[in-house]
């Protein structure tokens, strides 16, 4: 890589990171021209690296997926006990959200990333797999599942650290608790509701 190429590199970073900052504290009503003057640019540089909002927001989404899988890589979920990976993995996942809380406030998707499935979604589906086949998970909740319900709890707390009613700690604290109570093995299922009729 070359000395320009690592400084438009730096450049870009900066101003991503300014931004998602900026949008974290304060929301939408963050204009461009405010972005660039929290990244230090100008509004001429940050137009050049970034056209448009829409752009800006796409570059925060691909890079909050690549520090959420950098999180997920270093987290070693295969060498931890499965309830402590969990807890591991929501830290991470509620530390990045919370720095790129736009992201999860519907500005932009992470979704559209082309590795996000294997960047996350399945180390996460492997995990649960694990935790059932161990017997320290629910065996008749499938990894699926597991999985989507995991990712609604991090979202519905990561809106609560948005609107600061909660900190980043207690919210992953939170998130791990209720997660763990119910899909832990041996946890008992709430009765299936009877019909009017049966009664």
């Amino acid at each position: 890589m070359s000395k320009g190429d690592a400084l438009r590199d730096r450049t870009a970073a900066a101003i991503v990171d300014s931004a998602a900052a900026s949008l974290a504290e304060r929301g939408r009503i963050v204009s461009m021209n405010e972005v660039a003057r929290a990244a230090g640019v100008s509004r001429a540089t940050l137009y050049r690296y970034f056209p448009n909002r829409e752009a800006l927001l796409r570059a925060m989404a691909t890079t909050g997926v690549e520090e959420l899988a950098a999180r997920v890589a270093d987290a070693d979920l295969q060498g931890l006990p499965v309830d402590q990976a969990i807890a591991r993995l929501v830290r991470g996942f509620i530390a990045v959200g919370s720095k790129y809380v736009a992201l999860s406030a519907g500005q932009a998707s992470t979704d559209d990333h082309p590795d996000v499935d294997a960047l996350l979604t399945e180390p996460v589906r492997d995990l649960f797999r694990r935790g059932i086949a161990d017997g320290v998970l629910r065996p008749g909740l499938a990894p699926e599942l597991l999985t989507e319900l995991l990712s609604g709890l991090v979202k519905a707390a990561l809106g609560m650290v948005a609107d600061g009613q909660l900190g980043a700690e207690e919210a992953a604290a939170g998130v791990v608790a209720v997660f763990l109570d119910g899909a832990r093995a041996g946890t008992r299922s709430p009765e299936p509701a009877r019909s009017s009729r049966a009664r």
